[in-house]
């Protein structure tokens, strides 16, 4: 669709926004500290990032053409706003946030806040957007402190752990059988506060001790992401695969001979080629060069250690972020090989409805660059119960995998969500 082309029946055309985004001193240490207590949108890692609150505009999309109406949405959008950039920083201008779901059913979304408060290094700012008929001013920024949700109870989801290990000794058999190489199944924990969950309070905690992961907010979504589905930053393309994992004991000598018997691991190394393999083939037609690592390094995080590789291309065409990250969704490394076969036998054998979890999420500029990670390590906020969230995890299954280490590795990765909902 070109920006000429009419409207789809049923969707508004997209609003002239007016965009500013000045320099701005008295931004907090943490960015998160802005954040109203309701409707924030957050995308933080090592401090740097941005976060937004209200809503400029708005695109909520499903189906199997919801990337590329997405796409569409954004580029009729851009085409019609007027931009004042004074930073010119990656995250200055025009920005959207974004989640969209694990399959093509599930809700996703685009949102464009009206005030965006970012950082990157030294630079600090902040951008304001509305609509041509009603200019904004810079906001006062102040900071505001979230509420604590008192006692967390879990209860088991769509499956027990029980039954779970038990999908999961299907899905081996299967595999023995030579239907399909890989399958990534997940599984899901319902988290019950004492109180209303101030979505706040677990973000500022999953900054605070997961620095190195993409701690985000969008629509409910919250988490903090080890892996980055794909970056597009000035015509350089970057992702971080990660496939293959190994609990932490908390000794750090233990720890070190955990991560050399994780690096060789056959059935962790066979997962993790699955994982990298599927990933530099959607990027190809992407690149006039590439880099794919020939073999993984071990990405330390506070709870677990996970194979990791990093590839990275030169971009050939002008395939946005958003654009790669649908080329490449779903990877391997959350769904399995082959990519259709894993995905039909998810529908079949999971047993729930993963919504936005392990589907893209993360912010695309006016000029189609952007990071797009993995929604792991998260939780979905119940609209209907503010004192409910779904927690979710998952683990990819092959030929050589033990249910119950299996079981074991999803509960390790539990961790992030459990404790920052932890009062």
């Amino acid at each position: 669709m070109s920006l000429s082309d009419p409207v789809p029946p049923g969707r508004l055309p997209a609003p002239q926004l007016v965009v500013r985004s000045q320099p701005a001193d008295g931004v907090a240490d943490r960015l998160m500290d802005h954040l109203p207590d309701e409707g924030g949108l957050a995308w933080v890692r090592r401090g740097d990032g941005h976060v937004g609150w209200g809503v400029a505009a708005r695109l909520d999309v499903a189906g199997s053409n919801r990337f590329a109406q997405a796409q569409s949405w954004w580029q009729e959008l851009v085409g019609h706003a007027v931009i004042r950039d004074e930073v010119g920083v990656p995250g200055s201008g025009l920005l959207c946030f974004g989640s969209f779901g694990f399959t093509d059913d599930d809700p996703s979304e685009l949102v464009v806040p009206e005030v965006i408060v970012g950082r990157r290094g030294s630079t600090t700012w902040v951008t304001t957007i509305s609509p041509a008929s009603s200019l904004a001013a810079p906001p006062s920024l102040t900071t505001h402190e979230p509420d604590p949700v008192g006692l967390v109870a879990f209860a088991d989801g769509s499956r027990s752990g029980t039954e779970w290990s038990g999908i999961v000794a299907d899905a081996v058999s299967r595999i023995t059988t030579g239907a399909l190489d890989k399958v990534v199944l997940a599984r899901d924990l319902i988290a019950l506060a004492e109180k209303p969950i101030d979505l706040r309070w677990p973000l500022r905690r999953l900054a605070a001790a997961y620095p190195n992961c993409w701690t985000f907010s969008v629509d409910g979504l919250i988490g903090a992401t080890p892996e980055l589905l794909v970056r597009r930053e000035k015509g350089l393309i970057t992702s971080r695969v990660l496939a293959g994992t190994i609990r932490r004991t908390g000794d750090d000598a233990h720890d070190l001979a955990l991560a050399a018997s994780l690096a060789r691991s056959s059935k962790d190394l066979e997962e993790h080629e699955y994982a990298v393999r599927s990933v530099a083939d959607a990027l190809k037609p992407h690149c006039k060069s590439m880099n794919v690592p020939e073999t993984p390094f071990v990405l330390h995080l506070p709870n677990v250690m996970h194979l990791a590789s990093d590839v990275a291309g030169v971009a050939a065409n002008g395939a946005s972020a958003l654009g790669l990250a649908a080329a490449l969704h779903p990877s391997a490394a959350i769904c399995g090989t082959p990519t259709d076969t894993a995905r039909d036998l998810i529908g079949k054998i999971e047993g729930m409805s993963r919504g936005r979890f392990s589907g893209p999420v993360g912010w695309m500029d006016a000029g189609g660059d952007g990071e797009w990670c993995i929604a792991l390590r998260c939780g979905q906020a119940d609209p209907a119960d503010p004192t409910r969230m779904r927690i979710f995890a998952g683990a990819g299954i092959v030929a050589g995998s033990d249910p119950e280490a299996e079981l074991a590795e999803t509960i390790a990765k539990l961790v992030p969500m459990r404790d920052a909902l932890g009062d």
